[in-house]
């Protein structure tokens, strides 16, 4: 791409930087197969000169997989000054067809298959396909009347969350946001490398999701040649990890559960010095368990997808110094940021007092507010911050929020469904899982089977309840709506019935939640839906964070790196982890169960492993 081109602010300009640095130096490694710099860069040059325009900033939808030539297109919208629209093709197709018709984008970039299947010829459009990355994008059509569809001014990237307290929602993140949670409090004054980084990192955190955007820009602006999974497959990750020894990396807890469970050994993550832990909540005993197994630390943080990286999390000083007293926290404040409690009035609560948290991010810069999360939490003396609850009802799939309207919704537009309820139940792996209770209409005909294969076009493959029972009444409160809590309480008990003890004194784990149960009071077999996992890692865990009494900051900011994201090891949302076997979770009983708003996780150490706090 030509010098003319690259937008003027800092995160365009280092990504232009590096892509001219050593062209010839490998930058990306994806089915076992390197890529160069150059080579990334000169099909971001291709893909650039098709989107270039003289309108102005443009919203340009890209319909992302974890793929080279998705990096290449994410990179070229980002030089150009323009917004990523993010594109998840995975949602189901019919909701992903209604999106992007409701998006009335002027440009649009995918995969052939996925343009085939979900985007239906406009007239305001121009469509690009990307078939690989060694092959020239096309142009399939070109918009003949003027779409004057503009971007905001000055964001980067627009989100699609799944929503925690209403409808999903698309959240900005600017092109300062981004810089500062990748290149430092001051990205116009950060040094550019010199050089290509010699370490090599791992990426799996899915680019729909902005701990995957994010991950792939700090290795892209370091300089860090990196590879790129498709998804979170046991096999395929330890095939990295062995091949190119990171120093640090990071697992969500449906992958580390994973990982500890396998008959992996600390020579197999030798190398490792932390790993880190987001998206979900994970429990201490999982923490401590996988420490007494490989002997390497785990980390754990807290962020949000609207906070523009971490906010909070665990360092490598803190971790020696505090966990032991400590655990269960999500760490002290990093990167800036500043945490307080407030209770329902918004009085600002005193050190151990429960409450709501808020927090001003530091990725916002000076001058920012207050943001209320829909998180309860408490903050001690000593600033570690609790997470208590969540004060919505989404369910959180191994990192994945699922709203039960959602699925509610989709199970009731099906013509033989007069009611449906959904709730989570607990999973030992992934947290919590969809399950639904429905209710037929008389004479009225579907099978659980049926029901859950309708909604496989209609809802994400992570949304589909894993068990769904049907019942001639749904038990329903005083006023006609359904009764959650008898709901829940249904699930809970069949589960309970489920891990029978054998005459060996073994007990029986529950199905895994991988596989939906379909039952009219019990178990049918059906299709699979995968488990789900994320991670987005964004603090700095080498810089230990300082303390306050109601309001808490991180250190001052000039003193290191801000909260960036980096280390996220993740699923796929709509492809199964696959794992060796099923195993059951640690007893969480006393444990604090963290819920996160939207939340992404912070950064481990170095990506080489190095660490800034002289340790």
């Amino acid at each position: 791409m030509t010098d003319t081109a690259v937008h003027s602010n800092p995160l365009s300009r280092r990504i232009a930087h590096v892509l001219a640095l050593q062209p010839d130096s490998p930058a990306l490694e994806f089915d076992e197969h390197w890529y160069s710099w150059g080579g990334i860069g000169g099909l971001t040059q291709r893909i650039g000169s098709i989107i270039e325009s003289d309108q102005g900033p443009r919203p340009v939808g890209i319909l992302l997989q974890n793929r080279p030539e998705h990096v290449a297109a994410l990179l070229a919208v980002l030089l150009a000054g323009d917004t990523v629209v993010v594109i998840n093709p995975s949602r189901g197709d019919d909701r992903t067809r209604d999106d992007i018709a409701a998006l009335r984008l002027p440009l649009l970039i995918g995969a052939p298959g996925d343009l085939d299947a979900l985007v239906v010829p406009a007239p305001e459009a121009t469509v690009v396909s990307i078939p690989g990355p060694d092959a020239l994008p096309e142009v399939r059509s070109t918009a003949t009347t003027q779409n004057n569809e503009a971007a905001r001014p000055g964001v980067a990237v627009r989100m699609l969350t799944s929503g925690t307290t209403g409808p999903p929602k698309r959240v900005d993140i600017s092109y300062d946001m981004l810089a500062r949670s990748v290149m430092g409090t001051d990205p116009a004054a950060a040094d550019a490398p010199a050089r290509p980084r010699k370490g090599v990192a791992v990426v799996n955190a899915p680019l729909v999701h902005i701990g995957g955007v994010f991950r792939v820009l700090q290795c892209v602006t370091e300089a860090r040649p990196f590879v790129l999974l498709p998804r979170f497959e046991l096999k395929s990750w330890v095939r990295a990890v062995r091949a190119h020894r990171p120093g640090a990396v990071s697992l969500v807890p449906a992958a580390l559960r994973m990982v500890l469970h396998s008959e992996l050994c600390r020579e197999d993550l030798a190398g490792i010095r932390v790993v880190t832990s987001g998206t979900a909540p994970l429990s201490a005993d999982d923490a401590d368990a996988f420490y007494e197994k490989f002997g390497i630390p785990v980390l754990t943080s807290y962020a949000a997808t609207e906070f523009g990286g971490g906010v909070a999390g665990w360092t490598l000083p803190d971790h020696e110094q505090y966990w032991t007293a400590k655990r269960g926290s999500v760490g002290r404040a990093t990167g800036g940021a500043r945490l307080r409690v407030v209770d329902e009035h918004g009085a600002v609560l005193g050190a151990g007092e429960a409450g709501v948290l808020e927090v001003i991010p530091g990725q916002l810069g000076p001058g920012a507010d207050w943001v209320r999360t829909t998180d309860l939490a408490r903050i001690d003396a000593d600033g570690f911050l609790w997470i208590l609850g969540r004060a919505d009802q989404a369910i959180i799939r191994g990192g994945f929020k699922i709203m039960p309207d959602d699925v509610r919704g989709a199970l009731e537009s099906h013509p033989a469904v007069r009611g449906a309820a959904v709730v989570g139940r607990p999973d030992p792996r992934l947290g919590e899982t969809p399950v639904a209770m429905v209710e037929l209409h008389p004479d009225a005909d579907a099978s659980p089977g049926a029901l859950t294969t309708f909604l496989q076009t209609r809802l994400a493959r992570y949304e589909i309840p894993t068990e769904l029972v049907v019942v001639q009444s749904i038990p329903r409160t005083p006023s006609g709506k359904p009764d959650l809590r008898a709901v829940r309480n249904h699930f809970e008990t069949a589960a309970s019935r489920h891990a029978q003890v054998h005459p060996s004194g073994n007990a029986t784990a529950p199905a895994a939640a991988d596989a939906p149960t379909h039952s009219t009071g019990h178990a049918l077999s059906g299709p699979t839906a995968p488990a789900d996992v994320t991670g987005h890692d964004t603090a700095d865990p080498t810089e230990p964070g300082t303390v306050g009494r109601t309001e808490h900051e991180a250190t001052d900011p000039s003193e290191h790196r801000s909260a960036g994201p980096a280390d996220h090891e993740t699923a796929d949302p709509t492809g199964p982890v696959v794992a060796d076997h099923a195993f059951s979770g640690h007893n969480q009983a006393g444990h604090t169960a963290a819920g996160y708003a939207e939340t992404t996780r912070h950064r481990p150490v170095d990506l080489d492993g190095s660490d800034r706090a002289g340790r």
